[in-house]
C-alpha cells in the first residue's frame, strides 16, 4: 500500500532481484536453492487454461475445487469447469464439514475418491475487507493431511502446477491485498497470524499493488517450480521483467527487510496499520456499517441503495476524494458499498479531513445505519 518511492528506482542485478523475494516470503537464502524453488514471471493476462495437454489430464476430472464463492475471483469458474473439475462453494464455518463429506462420499457420479481437493480462499477479501482465518485452515490441512497452496496474485495459471503434485488436498490462498500490508514487516497473513511458512506448500504473490511494479512470483517445491517452468504460458509467451521494474521490486524488498538503512519500508508498514485502525474506528464511531477486520486496509462502507451510493460518490468527487463504488453484479443488488483503500501515504490530517467530509455526507444522505450507540469519545491515533 503505497510503499513506492521514486528514489528507490535503482536497477539491481538479476540475482538480487530473484533472491530478495525468496528471502522475504520463503525460507531460502542461497542462489542455488532459490533457482530451484522460486520463479519470477512478467505480467500476462489471465487465460481460461484451454491447453490441450491439460484437457487430456485425468487429474482434473477427479478433482474437487472448494471455493469461498462470494468472496473469491469468479474468473476461476470457467477454466476449472472446462478442465472438468467439480466446483463447490463453501463458507468458512462449514469448510470442515464439506471436506469430511468430500472424503467420505468421493465423486458424486463414480463414488471414487477425489484425486485432488483444492481449497480456494483469499488473504484479505477485496470486497469484504475481512482477513482469512489462516490458523484454522492450516489446522484443517494438518488434520486431513492436506497440502497448502498460497497464492497472492489472483492468478489461475499456477493451478496447472498442482497436476504435478501427489494426490491430496491443497489450499489456494490469494494474498494480493495483504502482501506488503499485513504483519510487522509486510509479509502478509502468515506473519500477521504468526504461522510458519513451512505449513505453506505453494506461495504466490503480485508486485502490482504494494510494490508499485508489475509481475509476480511463485515459490514452492522443486518439482512444482519445474512443472511451471515447463508448462506455464507465462514462461513461454511473456517477456522478462524490465530492468527498472526489477530494480524497483528489489529496492522495496530491501526496505521491507530492513536493509535500506533508513527504515522507510517498515515505518510505512506501521503507518499503514495505524491509518487503517484509526480510519475504521472513526467510521464505526460515526454510525456507518463496515465490513471486515480492524486491521484490514480494505474498508467497505455499506450504503445498500444504488441511488444513494452514486450520490455519495459524487459528493466525495466534488471535494477531490476518489473512491470506488461497488454494486451489482459484483455484489448483491441491495448490498452496494463504497470501498476505501487506506494507504501508508496518508497521514492523520488527511484522514481527519476525509472523515469529516464523510461524516457530513453520511448525515445528508442518511446512510448511517448502524444500531450501535454513537459516541464522541476521542480516538487516539497510533494507539487504536
Amino acid at each position: 500500500m503505497s510503499l513506492f518511492q521514486p528514489r528507490l528506482l535503482v536497477v539491481g542485478t538479476a540475482a538480487a532481484a530473484v533472491a530478495l523475494p525468496g528471502q522475504f516470503v520463503g525460507r531460502f537464502t542461497t542462489p542455488a536453492e532459490l533457482s530451484e524453488s522460486f520463479n519470477v514471471v512478467a505480467p500476462q493476462p489471465l487465460k481460461p487454461l484451454l491447453m490441450h495437454h491439460l484437457l487430456r489430464q485425468p487429474d482434473w476430472r477427479r478433482s474437487l475445487v472448494l471455493v469461498n464463492w462470494n468472496e473469491v475471483a469468479h474468473q476461476l469458474e470457467l477454466p476449472l469447469s472446462v478442465l472438468g473439475a467439480r466446483v463447490t462453494e463453501f463458507y468458512m464455518k462449514d469448510l470442515e464439514r464439506k471436506l469430511r463429506r468430500a472424503i467420505v462420499d468421493g465423486h458424486p457420479r463414480t463414488h471414487r475418491p477425489w484425486k485432488k481437493i483444492l481449497i480456494v480462499v483469499e488473504g484479505i477479501y477485496s470486497m469484504e475487507g475481512s482477513i482469512c482465518k489462516l490458523p484454522e485452515i492450516i489446522a484443517l490441512k494438518k488434520k486431513y493431511k492436506a497440502y497448502l497452496y498460497l497464492d497472492e496474485a489472483h492468478s489461475i495459471g499456477a493451478l496447472t502446477a498442482l497436476l504435478s503434485l501427489p494426490s491430496g488436498a491443497y489450499l489456494y490462498l490469494d494474498e494480493a491485498h495483504s502482501i506488503g500490508a499485513l504483519g510487522p514487516t509486510g509479509r502478509g497473513v502468515c506473519e500477521y497470524y504468526g504461522c510458519d511458512t513451512r505449513d505453506i506448500d505453494v506461495l504466490m504473490g503480485t508486485f502490482t499493488k504494494s510494490f508499485g511494479a508489475i509481475g509476480g512470483y511463485m515459490a514452492g517445491s522443486r518439482r512444482l517450480i519445474a512443472h511451471v517452468r515447463r508448462h506455464s504460458h507465462s514462461m513461454f509467451y511473456a517477456s522478462g521483467l524490465p530492468p527498472p521494474v526489477a530494480g524497483q521490486i528489489s529496492a522495496v524488498l530491501r526496505e521491507l527487510l530492513g536493509r535500506g538503512g533508513a527504515g522507510v519500508g517498515r515505518a510505512r508498514i506501521r503507518r499503514l496499520a495505524d491509518n487503517t485502525r484509526y480510519f475504521r474506528k472513526r467510521l464505526s464511531q460515526m454510525g456507518f456499517i463496515l465490513y471486515g477486520d480492524d486491521d484490514s486496509p480494505v474498508v467497505p462502507l455499506l450504503i445498500f441503495l444504488p441511488a444513494k451510493a452514486c450520490a455519495f460518490w459524487s459528493e466525495l468527487m466534488k471535494h477531490n476524494v476518489a473512491t470506488v463504488i461497488v454494486g451489482f453484479p459484483a455484489t448483491p443488488i441491495l448490498k452496494v458499498r463504497c470501498r476505501f483503500c487506506v494507504s501508508a501515504a496518508h497521514n492523520k490530517e488527511v484522514l481527519d479531513k476525509i472523515l469529516d467530509l464523510i461524516d457530513k455526507i453520511g448525515d445528508d444522505l442518511e446512510i448511517k445505519y448502524s444500531s450501535r450507540p454513537r459516541t464522541n469519545h476521542p480516538i487516539e491515533y497510533g494507539r487504536c
